[in-house]
């Protein structure tokens, strides 16, 4: 198996639990991103990181802090895949914003994004992270849609190659 790391910002919980559900399909460990510096990228071969859309649109504040460290990372190399939490009906205007801005961050600093994620399914009017008609990563909605997270993190898995530990 590849050296995958998980890396996450959380407030609520939300993020931390889906980060977890993954991390024990692949038999590996999550990791909250606050405090962390690059260099945790450093021997992976595929770089997972999950984010929440905070309020309308923003950066969850783990990441916010963790820009600077994007900003000076190298991850020419790199396989990164993405995965967001968001509430498409209270903020259907900004579902989704922060992974679109991590992905930009992401190649930005050289990584190649993987595991885009079909809008189908989803009731939201913009987001940043829809490129080409796809989400940049699996796009969760834990407030509207928790039934459907299992089932859409098993999928995405599959589609990135990854069978479960």
């Amino acid at each position: 198996m590849k050296n995958i790391g998980i890396f996450f910002g959380s407030d609520t919980g939300n993020t931390e639990a889906v980060a977890n559900k993954i991390a024990a399909q692949l038999g590996v460990d999550a990791s909250d991103i606050a405090g962390c510096s690059n260099e945790i990228f450093d021997d992976l071969d595929l770089i997972i990181l999950g984010t929440p859309t905070a309020n309308y649109g923003e950066m969850q504040p783990d990441w916010d802090y963790f820009v600077p460290e994007l900003e000076d990372a190298d991850l020419s190399g790199k396989k990164v895949a993405l995965f967001g939490l968001g509430d498409q009906v209270d903020y259907p205007d900004s579902f989704q914003d922060a992974m679109g801005d991590l992905a930009e961050l992401i190649e930005d600093a050289g990584g190649e994004l993987i595991g885009q994620w079909s809008t189908d399914g989803y009731d939201f009017n913009d987001s940043r992270a829809v490129v080409d008609d796809k989400f940049v990563g699996l796009a969760l909605d834990e407030d509207r849609q928790p039934e459907l997270t299992d089932d859409r993190i098993a999928t995405w898995l599959v589609n990135l190659g990854l069978s479960a530990a």
